[in-house]
């Protein structure tokens, strides 16, 4: 079992206020995120572009394994996610594959994206059960 973690930091109300976050790889460090970074555009990153990231990542690797037990090599996977943020929900993730991959069918290369799409553990995350530890002091 792996765990990894990252750090938010608020400060302020939520419109007014400002954040940053770091990770444990230290690749975000302090980085810069807020109310018009998040619902404008403002400057910084915000959850739903990192959500978007890791879910395309996460795709394109369980994609590059799936095509790989099925006997094929991709040249290369390109991933965009779109994260859809509604009245404070998000309620869609859309994926939109790009991939060279040499001697596959059609057929089958669908059936490896939809595999990847299904079991990308990011895919999974995004209907998971949610913990939480709550401390205050």
């Amino acid at each position: 079992m792996k765990r990894r973690k990252s750090t938010a930091v608020w400060t302020g109300s939520g419109k007014e206020g400002k954040g940053h976050l770091t990770t444990q790889s230290g690749v975000l460090s302090k980085a810069q995120y807020s109310y018009s970074a998040r619902f404008e555009e403002g400057i910084g990153t915000n959850p739903e572009e990192l959500v978007a990231a890791a879910h395309a990542g996460c795709f394109s690797m369980k994609l590059s394994f799936v095509l790989g037990e099925a006997g094929f090599t991709p040249t290369e996977i390109s991933t965009d996610c779109y994260i859809t943020l509604d009245e404070g929900t998000i309620t869609q993730a859309s994926l939109v594959l790009n991939a060279k991959v040499p001697g596959i069918s059609k057929e089958k290369f669908e059936a490896c994206a939809e595999d990847a799409k299904k079991n990308c553990p990011v895919s999974k995350l995004l209907n998971a059960t949610i913990t939480l530890e709550a401390n205050l002091g």
